[in-house]
């Protein structure tokens, strides 16, 4: 099956179902905030190298969990009471990138998409050091989960620990993890078929943003309107 080519002044995406195998569905277009805020919406998430087109995925099998069930380990447990950590929201959203990707038209990207609202970070710091992080884009009541760091033991896990306390606390009901890992299973992730995912990511994605800073009390919730 041929992959589809998006044009620059077309943000639609082809129907999922006519990814390959491996899940890529589209090459090309742009980054812009418009197209990548219909892709979280239909599925779809940009991956690819610095040296390779923007490549477009929705894996037949996707990784997802809610935010109450995260399984929160004894010697995670441990450390998130010993208040070893502090964490933070949408304080330090660059350097958390940074610290997942050196690609820097993703890091533009989504840079600007975090000044529009629907980019987010939370960031783990011993004293005033960031050891620790997660980012992802918020549409609806999903969280569509990029990217974790941590450069000392549960760094990033105490990160993921309060991103779920967060999504609880504001009424989220999914995050999508996207690809499978052993982490994201450790942590209470678990794959169901794209089907199902899209069809649950349909319904929540109507729902109403909730759009700006999340660390400073000012995000508003705000129904997500794109200009095609």
């Amino acid at each position: 099956m041929p992959i589809y080519m998006l044009k620059d002044e077309v943000y639609d995406f082809p129907p999922v179902n006519q990814a390959t195998e491996d899940g890529l569905l589209a090459i090309g277009g742009d980054l812009s905030p418009e197209r990548l805020l219909i892709a979280y919406s239909q599925g779809v998430f940009p991956w690819y190298g610095e040296d390779e087109p923007i490549l477009w995925w929705s894996p037949e099998s996707r990784m997802v969990m809610r935010p109450s069930d995260m399984k929160v380990t004894k010697s995670l447990w441990k450390t998130i009471e010993s208040n070893k950590f502090s964490c933070s929201f949408d304080a330090d959203f660059e350097n958390v990138i940074r610290a997942c990707t050196s690609n820097e038209d993703i890091i533009h990207a989504y840079c600007e998409l975090h000044e529009l609202g629907f980019a987010h970070s939370v960031e783990t710091y011993i004293e005033n050091d960031l050891i620790g992080g997660l980012y992802g884009v918020s549409v609806g009541k999903v969280f569509c989960g990029e990217s974790m760091f941590g450069d000392k033991a549960d760094a990033s896990k105490v990160a993921f620990y309060y991103l779920c306390e967060f999504l609880k606390r504001n009424g989220f009901e999914l995050i999508d993890a996207q690809q499978e890992t052993s982490e994201l299973k450790r942590l209470g992730a678990a794959p169901v078929p794209r089907k199902d995912f899209i069809k649950t990511l349909k319904n929540l994605t109507k729902e109403n943003s909730l759009v700006g800073n999340w660390g400073d009390g000012s995000a508003e919730w705000k129904r997500l309107v794109i200009n095609r």
